[in-house]
């Protein structure tokens, strides 16, 4: 014998029922609207690490309060054991501006951050992908090459450069601290989009190949945005560093105006007296640009860095 089944209305009726009680339960579970509500309790544990986490940030973030009140500091209160002044001068940025060569500085300091990072990634782009997608002999010998670059620093090889240099007349000049600070820099641009492309299936751009796409258009419009946090990644590392540079800007450019900002702020130091509230207002001014690019693309950064360390 078969069981005898409900009638397709009453079967219905039965999902509809049980459809508003579900609703009725889910609407008891939300708060009205307009209804006050309870106060969330919070765990200790969260309030003892956002407390450590303020902590830890005031005392990072100390240091540059204290540059800031000593940048706006007048020149008679610099000894002065009061933590702040009885009054702040502004005018120590525009002086500084004004009486020294720091607007010059500052401007070879983009050009020569902008350029390397630029030329830095021409050259890193490419290797970086050949080496992910090509199983070619010697690959990984290229790669240790590659990486015992990072072992030199430039003050090992200072001497060489700079002959080198006043030998092709190119001392104090923009070119020479773009190529050196390129140089240095494109092996950690190399290794970081290495494993980024290694991290994108090559199924996609075969995909696009069949399409009709080459290699080379598969790359541009597949694979390169793809890897742009990579890209991104080594592009804000090869400009902090280019950016902060000043061995090799003290010894390629020795004329005023052509050194970068770093060598710039530093004739401020002088053999008897250090002029403080135009060296703070200085690196005040220095900081900025790069402090306002890092919040930009800070997202972007921390997603190229952990590129390949999960699979």
């Amino acid at each position: 014998m078969t069981q005898p089944t409900l009638p397709p209305a009453q079967t219905t009726g039965t999902t509809g029922t049980a459809r508003k009680v579900r609703a009725a339960r889910s609407a008891a579970g939300r708060p009205r609207p307009g209804a006050p509500r309870a106060p969330r309790t919070l765990n200790p544990r969260t309030l003892l690490i956002t407390a450590v986490a303020w902590l830890l940030a005031a005392l990072f973030l100390l240091p540059y309060a204290e540059m800031v009140i000593t940048a706006l500091r007048p020149a008679e209160e610099l000894r002065d054991a009061t933590y702040l002044p009885s009054a702040f001068e502004w005018a120590n940025f525009v002086d500084v501006w004004r009486e020294s060569h720091l607007g010059d500085n500052l401007r070879v300091t983009l050009l020569v951050a902008a350029g390397s990072t630029l030329l830095v990634l021409l050259v890193a782009v490419p290797a970086a992908y050949y080496t992910a997608r090509m199983r070619f002999r010697g690959r990984t010998l290229f790669l240790l090459l590659v990486l015992i670059t990072q072992m030199f620093q430039p003050t090992s090889l200072l001497v060489g450069l700079y002959r080198e240099f006043y030998q092709l007349d190119m001392l104090n000049s923009v070119w020479t601290l773009i190529l050196c600070n390129a140089a240095f820099n494109l092996a950690f641009a190399i290794w970081i989009l290495t494993a980024y492309f290694a991290s994108i299936p090559e199924a996609l751009e075969e995909a696009a190949m069949i399409d009709g796409l080459g290699r080379a258009g598969a790359l541009l419009r597949i694979t390169l945005p793809l890897a742009m946090p990579g890209v991104v990644t080594a592009m804000i590392f090869t400009f902090i560093a280019a950016w902060n540079e000043f061995v090799m800007g003290l010894t390629l450019s020795t004329v005023p105006e052509n050194q970068p900002l770093t060598v710039g702020i530093n004739s401020f130091i002088g053999n008897y007296t250090v002029q403080w509230n135009y060296l703070f207002a200085g690196s005040v001014i220095a900081i900025v640009p790069v402090v306002v690019l890092f919040a930009l693309i800070e997202r972007k950064v921390v997603s190229g860095l952990t590129a390949g360390s999960v699979k």
